[in-house]
């Protein structure tokens, strides 16, 4: 959003304020999400092994990656801060995990790994926290998610081959969790309202729940949008709500 003042002689000046649309980036870093950990899954149940390794890498490199950091870069455009910084976390580890795939299918596991994905898992508790202040969904995903991490992790450092499957069977329901996730945020965007249960907290409820009159007598609190810009000019300050 960008906003421009226009003198007028000694009158009141006028503002013009553009605003730039942007889409919800959440249903395709949810959809993207989902099929990366359906890769996950596979191997993790032992249905991806030999050359295939390699092939999985490759997808989640080539296809899972680039999509979802898309979705970071247009969530930190819309000012979603908690989604972006997720999304952006998740959208390189991909990558990360997809090279390594690529590099050396054969290796079961790896120290640098569990290292990695313990440090992962812990970056991930204060952004699920976070998310279960506004949107409980979101939250739930990146708690599974963190489970999920610390689990696989545990088997990268040495633990049981039950950790394992463990981890094949998290990352099934963070599939299951992603198709609904990624549904109720697009049928949201087609609708105009909740269709599918998103579990919305504090602000971001009470902005879908108020009184529609209300809504529009006010500047909204949605991503994205600023409730006023301060204009500053050589003898004082202006105010222009949007």
């Amino acid at each position: 959003m960008t906003g421009t003042t226009c003198p007028r002689g000694d009158g009141p000046q006028a503002a013009t304020v553009t605003v730039r649309p942007y889409g919800n980036p959440l249903p395709l870093g949810f959809f993207s999400f989902g099929i990366g950990m359906a890769l996950l899954a596979g191997s993790g149940l032992g249905l991806i092994t030999g050359d295939q390794v390699r092939a999985a890498g490759i997808v989640l490199a080539v296809f899972v990656f680039p999509l979802e950091f898309l979705a970071a870069v247009m969530a930190f455009l819309t000012r979603d801060t908690k989604a972006a910084a997720a999304l952006g976390l998740f959208a390189t580890s991909w990558a990360a995990l997809g090279t390594l795939h690529i590099v050396a299918p054969a290796q079961q596991t790896s120290v640098t790994l569990g290292i990695y994905l313990s440090a992962f898992a812990l970056m991930l508790l204060p952004l699920a926290a976070a998310a279960f202040m506004g949107k409980t969904l979101l939250g739930v995903v990146l708690t599974v998610s963190t489970v999920r991490s610390a689990v696989a992790a545990a088997y990268q450092l040495g633990a049981p081959h039950a950790f394992e499957l463990a981890d094949a069977a998290a990352a099934l329901l963070l599939v299951g969790l992603a198709l609904h996730a990624g549904s109720a945020f697009l049928m949201e965007d087609l609708r105009r309202r909740s269709v599918l249960p998103i579990l919305r907290r504090g602000d971001a409820r009470h902005s879908f729940e108020e009184d529609p009159a209300d809504r529009h007598s006010r500047p909204p609190q949605e991503p994205g949008i600023r409730g006023q810009l301060q204009q500053r000019r050589p003898g004082g300050s202006r105010t222009v709500r949007v």
